[in-house]
Formats: C-alpha cells, structure tokens, sequence
C-alpha cells in the first residue's frame, strides 16, 4: 500500500502504484464497504427508530472508509464540536467529505443531502430509513418545505450537518454558499458552526476514481450566534459563513487565498446554484412575511 505524501498539488497522473493499489484494492473494499454497512443500517432501521444505531453503523462505515483510503484525518478546534442542536456547514469537494465529516463529529446528527442521492442503491436506502432530509435544490418552493422540516429536527434538538456549496468544487477551493443553513439556523434560533475541510480534493477530486493519500483536516471554526436574527438577514449570515469557511481553508491549506472570490456560478456540480440561491432567498423572504399576521 503506498505511503502517505505531505499535503500539495495532487500529481498528474497518479504514479501506477497509486492507481493500481486503487484500481484492485481501495474501490472495490470500499464498494464491499458500503454495501456491507448499509445494509446492517437498513435492517436495524426496521426496529430501532431513534437512529442511534443506524448512527453508530454510518460512523463505523465512516472510519473503515478512511482507513480504506490511506489518509489520516486532524480535527482542529474539536471542543466546538457540540451535542446540541446547531447547523454546521462545511465545503464540499470529494466523495470523501462525507466518510471524513462522520468519522470526526462525535455525536449523533442529522445530514441535509441533494434528493438525488436517494436513489443511489444502499446509500439511498439508509438516508430514508435513518430520517436524513433531502432537499431537491432545483426546486425552490420544494426545497422550502424541505429546509422547514429541517428547521423541525433542530427544534426538536438533534444537529444538523449541510454542504452549503450544493455540490462538490471542482477548483479544490471553497465556493458561493447557497442560504439554506442559514434560513434553517434562524428558523430555529440556533448556531451555525463553520468548519473546513482541507485535502480531501487532494486525496479524491470530484470525476476522479483513484486515491492519492495525503493528511486531511477538518478545521472547525467559532459558531455563529442566531439568536434573534430573521429571515431577512439570511443573505448576511449566508456571507459571513462563506467568508469564515474560506478564512479557516486557507489558513490551513497549502493554497494561496486568491484576491479575488475564485468560485463563479457554474464551478461545482450545482450549475444553477447561484441563481438557484437567489431564487429561494426571494421565496423565503416572501414565505415569510406571509407568515406574519
């Protein structure tokens, strides 16, 4: 198996040690994986209805998932990791985000994922049963209702994890944030914590199906405090989490913080995210004041 290389340019192309150790053995232990863990979840679904177990299985599956892959992850700022209700949002830029962000928060949590991951085999499966909620991001009014019935889970005090990005960067660099957690924050009068992941772009960017196995951190920033904000600064808090996520990737990354914002509309798999953001931040204003008598 090969060695671990400090954090830098990913090589291209890979050395053929990297993408054979890949190819016959990192993909197809890791699909055996999870197709083994969820499984497990979806059968203990059908008797145990707090999540609790379906939790410990998905952080489980996260850890071999990253033992499988060869990296070795840090978490900075961990006492800011806290079991109460609270949105915490990070960027998105491989499929290893996900193994990475459940291996390293300790306590049990809900994900707010795209609708279409629902329809991935065993993946899918347990993100129904396990109470996951699903936002169909190309539709504003649906993703309105999803986002209120996530407001719904942090008022009954269970945490809430989102990719603000709608998708995955292809840059390896921090993108436009869409305003969801932040509606959801202040729709429940919680925190939002940033965090960033550093080296998981590195380690497998987005098209790419070989591993190049590089230390990642998870560098967790000071939460942002809600607490008797409305709806119309959703755009406000929107931009300050942006800001503190990029802050906390370029601080620790080995990149250089551009001088100007490097993420357009179009850069990550959510083409339409930035006129999607706007749209659903004119219907939440508008959803909102309707509300009021």
């Amino acid at each position: 198996m090969s060695a671990m290389e400090p954090l830098g340019p990913r090589p291209n192309p890979l050395p053929l040690r990297e993408r054979l150790t890949s190819y016959l053995f990192r993909a197809p232990v890791f699909a055996v994986a999870t197709a083994f863990f969820a499984s497990i979840a979806v059968a203990v679904s059908l008797f145990e209805k707090s999540g609790r177990w379906q939790h410990r299985i998905a952080q489980t599956w996260a850890r071999v998932s990253v033992a499988i892959s060869g990296t070795r992850v840090t978490v900075l700022g961990r006492e800011r990791l806290k079991a109460q209700p609270a949105v915490y949002v990070a960027n998105h830029m491989s499929y290893m985000d996900t193994p990475v962000i459940f291996s390293s928060l300790p306590f049990q949590f809900r994900i707010v994922a795209k609708s279409g991951l629902l329809k991935v085999p065993f993946i899918g499966w347990w993100l129904r049963r396990s109470g996951q909620v699903s936002v169909d991001v190309g539709n504003p009014r649906a993703s309105i209702a999803s986002l209120a019935s996530a407001a719904r889970t942090l008022k009954g005090g269970m945490p809430l994890f989102i990719f603000p990005e709608g998708g995955r960067t292809e840059t390896g660099e921090p993108a436009k944030f869409l305003n969801g957690p932040a509606f959801m924050a202040i729709r429940a009068q919680v925190p939002v914590t940033p965090m960033a992941l550093i080296g998981t772009h590195e380690l497998l960017p987005i098209h790419a199906s070989t591993v190049h196995p590089v230390p990642v951190t998870l560098a967790v920033g000071e939460p942002v405090e809600t607490q008797g904000l409305t709806m119309k600064q959703v755009d406000e808090v929107t931009k300050l989490l942006e800001e503190q996520v990029a802050a906390l990737y370029y601080e620790h990354s080995w990149r250089k913080k551009p001088a100007a914002p490097s993420a357009t509309p179009g850069k990550n798999e959510n083409e339409t995210g930035h006129l999607e953001a706007v749209t659903i931040s004119r219907n939440l204003h508008e959803t909102e004041e309707a509300r009021r008598p």
